[in-house]
């Protein structure tokens, strides 16, 4: 008999709360006895992510097309693949409910806005990284992405004392010093959820930023109803 496999991931532009809302999720999982296992891409405590992290710092280049989205996105998928051997395989393939800050998702978000508005490349590039990601590296897909909406204006609120995630430092990477770089990632992350059909997560109750444990919440209900079906 074939084991189950549970695999979640949470996207969305850059400052949406993806890291508190994903170690939420977690931690819920675990209070209720569940064997869960988190991720966070890119891996930087990973010698995987080396060429992220080069990415990222502008040693390529100091703006985020100095690097085609072709190349860019392979710099993540290799981070991914590496961890997905070395770290998580194991443990997907027991059974265990997989929930991930970041997954494939992101390479759509972030590489696929350097065509956008270009509807047709995106769709071009959607079906590329499917192939390179999914079918050629052998990366396993997503039961479920939950995407995280919230105005841009209130990200960029959130963004200006979000600290560098490679080194702790204020100084910002290439994607998020690049203020138009960072409207065109939020304009087609839109895009690819409504083409994706990802499951969308209000972050807002009208005017207010929800809770993140009642972010998290929504989702992990949503997991227990795919696993509760999965074991029917």
């Amino acid at each position: 008999m074939t084991q189950n496999r549970f695999l979640y991931s949470v996207e969305a532009p850059d400052s949406h709360g993806k890291e508190s809302v994903t170690e939420s999720v977690y931690q819920q999982l675990k209070a209720l006895k569940i064997d869960v296992v988190k991720l966070s891409y890119p891996n930087y405590d990973s010698p995987t992510s080396t060429l992220v992290k080069m990415y990222l710092n502008g040693d390529f280049g100091i703006t985020p097309d100095s690097v085609n989205p072709h190349t860019a996105s392979t710099f993540y998928a290799v981070d991914r693949i590496g961890s997905y051997l070395k770290e998580w395989k194991e443990s997907y393939e027991r059974g265990a409910v997989i929930i991930s800050d970041r997954y494939t998702g992101s390479n759509l978000i972030h590489q696929a806005s350097k065509v956008f508005p270009n509807l047709e490349e995106v769709r071009g590039l959607i079906q590329w990284l499917h192939d390179l990601e999914h079918v050629k590296l052998g990366l396993p897909e997503t039961n479920n992405t939950f995407f995280l909406h919230m105005p841009f204006e209130v990200s960029q609120q959130l963004m200006k004392n979000r600290l560098n995630k490679i080194d702790g430092s204020s100084i910002k990477d290439i994607h998020e010093s690049d203020v138009d770089y960072m409207h065109t990632a939020y304009k087609n992350a839109q895009f690819i959820a409504s083409e994706k059909q990802w499951q969308l997560i209000e972050c807002l109750n009208e005017k207010e930023i929800r809770p993140i444990v009642e972010i998290a919440n929504e989702i992990v209900q949503k997991i227990l109803i795919d696993l509760n079906n999965k074991e029917g």
